[in-house]
C-alpha cells in the first residue's frame, strides 16, 4: 500500500510524519535538531531514503543536514557556501549599498535527474550546486552576478532565494524567486539567468513596474505543464502561461491578495490553492478564519474550503514554503502554521483534519508519496 510522508521543518526541530494511503493515522517522529530552526526539508525524488534539511541557529550557524534511511539517522554534509569571485553589493532597506552576506539556507531542491544533484537557494540570495550528494557546493554565479544584482534589496524576512522550480521536461529550465527581487530564469542550468517580472505590479517601490525589486512570496507549477507557472506576490496572486515571460493577476475575488503559499493540484493543473492573510502588515487569515481558498479555473474563480478548519478566532499564518500535496489517487493536501498546527485533507481540500497542533511554528511542509 502507498504511504505518505510529510517532513516538516519547524523553528524548533525537524519532524518526520507517516501516515498509510488512508491518511486517518499518522505517526509523528521527532524533534530531530530539536532547538534548531529548520528552514527547509526536501526528499530526493529519485531515492525515497534520501532527504536533506537546512539547520540553521543564530549561535552554530548554518548546518546542511541528510539522512539516506528516510529520517532515521541524520549526518552533517558539506557547509561551506562561499560566493564566487569578488562579493560586490546590493541594495539595503534603504537603498544603500550593502556587501553581500551568506546567512542561511532557505530552501533545498534535488534533482529530478540525479540523485547525488541538489541545489540550494540562500540569504543572501543565491544559488548554489552539489553534485556529490551535497558535500561540496559551488555557486551558480551567474544569478548573483546578473546585471541587475547591485539593485536587489531584502523583504521584510532578508534577501532569500526561497523557491526553485525545476522543469521537468528540461531540467535546464530552472525558475527561482527571490524576496525582494523578482523571479528569474535559467535555461543552460545556471550559467546565466534573466528577470521574469513582466507583467507584476509593485506600489511599494520606486517603479512599480520595474524590471527587478518585486517581492514574490511563492511559485508553483505542475509537472505536466512546466510553462504554466502560478505567483503568490507580495499582494497579488498571478499567472504565467509561457515561463514567465508574461504574468497576469488572477486574484478575483478572493477576500484578500495578500498571502505567503501557493500550490497546485497533483492531477489537475488548473486546480489552485492559496491560504489569503489580511495584510502586509497583519500577518494573520482573514477575519480570524482559517480557510484554504481554491480555485479549479486557474484563477479568477475561488471558493473558501474551511471543513475542520477553525472558523473563529484563529490568527496564524501559513508560510511559503508550508504547503505541499501527495501524489495519491485521490490528491492529499497538507500545510502547518505559525501556530505549530499541521492539517491534512485526503480529498482535495474538501475535508480538513489536525495531525497535531503543538509543534513550534511550522516553517515547511513537503509532501513524499512513497509506495
Amino acid at each position: 500500500m502507498a504511504q505518505v510522508r510529510l517532513l516538516v521543518g519547524t523553528r524548533k526541530g525537524a519532524f518526520v510524519i507517516t501516515s498509510d494511503g488512508k491518511r486517518s493515522d499518522w505517526k509523528i517522529e521527532g524533534p530531530h535538531f530539536a532547538g534548531w530552526e529548520i528552514y527547509h526539508m526536501k526528499g530526493s525524488p529519485l531515492d525515497p531514503n534520501r532527504i536533506y534539511a537546512s539547520q540553521s541557529s543564530g549561535w552554530f550557524g548554518q548546518v546542511v543536514q541528510r539522512s539516506d534511511d528516510g529520517g532515521k539517522t541524520w549526518a552533517p554534509v558539506g557547509n561551506k557556501f562561499a560566493y564566487e569571485g569578488v562579493p560586490g553589493t546590493h541594495q539595503w532597506y534603504d537603498g544603500t549599498p550593502h556587501p553581500w552576506e551568506f546567512k542561511r539556507v532557505w530552501h533545498i531542491e534535488p534533482s529530478l535527474t540525479n540523485a547525488d544533484e541538489v541545489y540550494a537557494g540562500v540569504e543572501d540570495a543565491a544559488m548554489f550546486h552539489s553534485t556529490d550528494a551535497g558535500q561540496n557546493w559551488t555557486e551558480l554565479a551567474g544569478l548573483r552576478t546578473h546585471t541587475t544584482g547591485s539593485a536587489w534589496s531584502p523583504g521584510a524576512g532578508g534577501m532569500c532565494l526561497h523557491t526553485v522550480v525545476i522543469d521537468p521536461k528540461n531540467p535546464k529550465r530552472m525558475v527561482i524567486a527571490i524576496s525582494a527581487a523578482g523571479a528569474f530564469r535559467t535555461d543552460d542550468g545556471g550559467a546565466t539567468w534573466k528577470p521574469i517580472n513582466r507583467g507584476l505590479r509593485s506600489q511599494y517601490i520606486p517603479d512599480p513596474e520595474a524590471a527587478v525589486g518585486h517581492c514574490v512570496h511563492h511559485i508553483a507549477a505542475h509537472p505536466s505543464r512546466p510553462d504554466v507557472l502560478f505567483m503568490q506576490k507580495h499582494w497579488d496572486v498571478m499567472r504565467s502561461d509561457d515561463a514567465g515571460e508574461n504574468w497576469r493577476e488572477v486574484s478575483g475575488d478572493l477576500p484578500t491578495d495578500f498571502g505567503f503559499v501557493i500550490d497546485v493540484h497533483a492531477h489537475q493543473p488548473e486546480t489552485i490553492y492559496v491560504v489569503p492573510i489580511k495584510s502586509d502588515s497583519e500577518h494573520f487569515v482573514h477575519e480570524g478564519k482559517l480557510r484554504v481558498f481554491r480555485s479549479r479555473t486557474g484563477g479568477n474563480e475561488w471558493e473558501p474550503l474551511g471543513k475542520g478548519l477553525p472558523d473563529r478566532d484563529c490568527y496564524v499564518n501559513v508560510l511559503r514554503d508550508a504547503m505541499s500535496v501527495d501524489r495519491l489517487e485521490d490528491c492529499g493536501i497538507y500545510f502547518g502554521t505559525t501556530g505549530g498546527q499541521v492539517y491534512a485533507s485526503p480529498d482535495s481540500g474538501e475535508t480538513w483534519q489536525a495531525i497535531v497542533r503543538d509543534l513550534p511554528a511550522v516553517l515547511s511542509v513537503e509532501a513524499q508519496t512513497l509506495s
